[in-house]
């Protein structure tokens, strides 16, 4: 240890101008924002960036805060591995995913580990105790969330050490100004205890509580896909068949029965497949139902994410209000779709297969017999469900005729996958919804790779992204922002609306006739679909010689114009009764704001 302190490395905060030593604080200052706010950077970049960090951390390290004779000796010791660390990353930019995030969380959790350890150390202020405590303590955090992460590691990685890189810079400066401020004053006025680093340091165990906390959603094990969801070997041969139910009572009133259905439909290339869903009806009445055909809005694209494997049952997917509809008399049929429960690919944002999940949870719940619904049907759909509301609707008449749908209410839909995904990247955790989107379409579209369009350091983000849910929106997309994830114009490298995929993505824009009214609602602050581009097909729509209901909510965000107190949902209901009533819907186009 007396060697590694007598290194000229070791003394060279004794011998480096101030200005030099504020230099090298900014430099950490600046280069930890850019870590921090662009964590989806190229592999190779990135490693660069953190590589340079961590020299800089070791530098900070070796031209500490105080004077050469009180410097203490681990200090001297961390300082040399951050260097030589952050010399390795810069020699071998190449290092593999795990082994670069394997090497910055040993060295933060090392360092916080010797700085807990030096706080209970002989001769230290009460102030000096406490800032060494919790900058340890945020360190050790740091060091585990880069460690243990199983998702996501280099995103993570990237954004605590930023984070970390932040907080050095801001205590050297800290300090330098601090020492300024006492040079100018007489020595017996200079103050023995210094609070300022302590407040800091306190903000960073804050931050990196925080940071654990909020993201522990995305830590948790996922719902586990029983055998409720196994295809049998005897499957009907025809789609709208009832394969099995159960009882079913996540997210279920108590003024509702529940069942999760299995039941046959048809995939993307036309064959038998097996979609799971939901239906609840009242508990009391007389029964045949009229139905509210329910396509719920993304909550993933994994097996794992069906809304029937969820706590909170349909809530998952944006249903909030399905109490109202029960005490209205109304069952709701809602389908996963293909591939959320049941064996994937899930096709996320492809029409007309999702449309089909949708009509044919509607036939096979008729076999029911406990459920004793009618045939009068409205389809309801928000987002991605809004998306594939429409296309039902366009398909029903042919597609499932022993359904009477008297109306379509596609919410803030998803009605133009290729406007959607192209504008994806100004969209707040637009890289989630990418993540889904690319992992359908090149699962089920042949020829369409990450590689053609995505940045290479992006791939595994978005890859493993699409493995998460977003059964919480809330929780992901504020996490999604927090990390950088929203917002990176660089998310491509080619854009997604050009070539196979743009082909694909246009293929599944939801056709411009329906087969019975349609309402169109959407929130006029919506960042995931603007208000611009749902007009535009509207207009569309309207074009093509198609009756339409066109509503704007002022003010309401893409999933709040489905939550209270947005005044879409009474008028939604207020629209329902007249359908299920058989009053005529207005003719021609209409847009009307609120």
């Amino acid at each position: 240890m007396r060697f590694l302190q007598r290194l000229a490395l070791g003394r060279l905060h004794a011998r480096l101008p101030e200005w030099v030593r504020i230099a090298i604080a900014v430099a950490a200052l600046i280069l930890g924002v850019v870590i921090v706010i662009r964590p989806t950077t190229a592999l190779d970049v990135l490693a660069w960036l953190i590589g340079g960090g961590m020299v800089l951390t070791g530098v900070l390290d070796l031209t500490g805060r105080a004077d050469e004779e009180a410097r203490p000796r681990w200090r001297t010791l961390t300082g040399v591995a951050w260097v030589l660390g952050g010399l390795v990353v810069l020699i071998a930019p190449g290092l593999t995913v795990r082994l670069l995030a394997g090497l910055v969380g040993i060295l933060l959790f090392a360092a916080g580990a010797l700085g807990l350890i030096a706080a209970f150390g002989r001769g230290r202020t009460i102030d000096a105790r406490i800032a060494d405590a919790a900058f340890g303590a945020s360190g050790v955090i740091f060091g585990a969330l880069a460690l243990f992460w199983p998702d996501i590691t280099l995103l993570v990685v990237a954004v605590v050490f930023g984070a970390r890189l932040i907080m050095s810079g801001v205590v050297d400066l800290w300090t330098r100004v601090r020492r300024r401020n006492d040079a100018a004053k007489p020595e017996g006025e200079r103050p023995r205890r210094r609070w300022g680093r302590t407040v800091i340091a306190l903000a960073s165990v804050a931050l990196a509580v925080t940071t654990a906390v909020v993201t522990a959603p995305l830590r948790e094990g996922s719902t586990v896909v029983d055998e409720f969801y196994a295809a049998p070997r005897d499957l009907p041969d025809e789609p709208g068949r009832l394969v099995r139910a159960e009882p079913f009572t996540a997210g279920i009133p108590g003024t509702a029965d529940g069942w999760r259905i299995l039941y046959t439909t048809l995939g993307v290339e036309g064959e038998v497949r097996v979609a799971s869903g939901i239906v609840a009806v009242p508990k009391n009445g007389d029964g045949q139902w009229p139905v509210i055909n329910w396509h719920h809005g993304t909550t993933g694209f994994a097996e794992h994410c069906a809304p029937s494997l969820q706590e909170r049952g349909m809530w998952s997917g944006a249903m909030y209000i399905l109490p109202t509809l029960i005490n209205e008399g109304w069952a709701v049929v809602a389908t996963d779709y293909i591939g959320l429960g049941t064996e994937g690919p899930h096709p996320y944002l492809i029409g007309p297969p999702s449309a089909r999940a949708g009509l044919d949870a509607g036939r096979a719940a008729r076999e029911l017999a406990e459920a004793d619904l009618g045939v009068r049907t409205v389809v309801w759909g928000h987002s991605q469900g809004g998306g594939s509301a429409l296309w039902a609707g366009a398909l029903a008449r042919d597609y499932a005729p022993e359904l009477w749908v008297q109306g379509v209410a596609a919410l803030a839909p998803a009605a133009d996958p290729s406007a959607l995904v192209e504008n994806i990247a100004d969209v707040t955790g637009g890289s989630i919804f990418a993540s889904y989107a690319f992992a359908s379409f090149s699962e089920i579209y042949p020829g369409i790779t990450y590689a053609d369009y995505v940045r290479p350091g992006a791939e595994t983000t978005l890859r493993k992204m699409s493995e998460r849910c977003l059964t919480d929106p809330s929780i992901i997309i504020s996490v999604a922002a927090a990390l950088g994830m929203s917002g990176d114009a660089r998310l491509f490298s080619t854009p997604p609306s050009t070539g196979d995929l743009g082909r694909f993505l246009r293929r599944n824009t939801a056709p411009l006739h329906q087969t019975a009214p349609l309402l169109l609602a959407h929130g006029g602050a919506d960042s995931v679909i603007s208000v611009t581009a749902q007009t535009e097909y509207v207009d569309r729509m309207c074009g093509a010689g198609q009756d339409v209901d066109f509503r704007i909510y002022d003010g309401y965000e893409h999933a709040a114009v489905v939550e209270r107190p947005s005044p879409l949902l009474d008028q939604l209901i207020e629209w329902t009764r007249d359908r299920f009533a058989g009053v005529p819907a207005p003719e021609g186009c209409s847009t009307t704001r609120y």
